[in-house]
């Protein structure tokens, strides 16, 4: 049994969240939590939210899940849509700046 959270346009780049996805990949969600509550990146918090969500669905899925026995059987961050901002620069000009967002989605399996 299988269930999944989705965080769309995270206002996070996606090179920033993997480093943080590498951390907790594979691993029991009661240990993936407390790595996350030590890391300091606002990935992490991120990452333990859509973390929480996707426990809270296997849940509710299957109410005779067992939360102890649940692993992350995928951690993904894709790239999503940039923001597109502009600053102001000399002699008139203006140059882009792209802040960019990711998807990030956490599948939960039980063991």
């Amino acid at each position: 049994m299988k269930s999944r959270a989705v965080w769309k346009y995270a206002r996070v780049a996606p090179r920033k969240a993997c480093v943080v996805a590498d951390v907790i990949r594979g691993k029991k969600v009661g240990q993936a939590m407390k790595d996350l509550s030590l890391i300091p990146r606002k990935a992490s918090l991120m990452w333990k939210k859509v973390l929480e969500s996707a426990v809270a669905n296997a849940v509710n899925k299957d109410s005779g899940v067992d939360v102890d026995s649940l692993v992350i059987s995928e951690i993904r961050a894709d790239k999503a849509v940039n923001l597109r901002r502009f600053m102001p620069r000399a002699q008139g000009r203006a140059t882009r700046i792209n802040k960019l967002t990711s998807h990030l989605t956490v599948e939960v399996a039980a063991d």
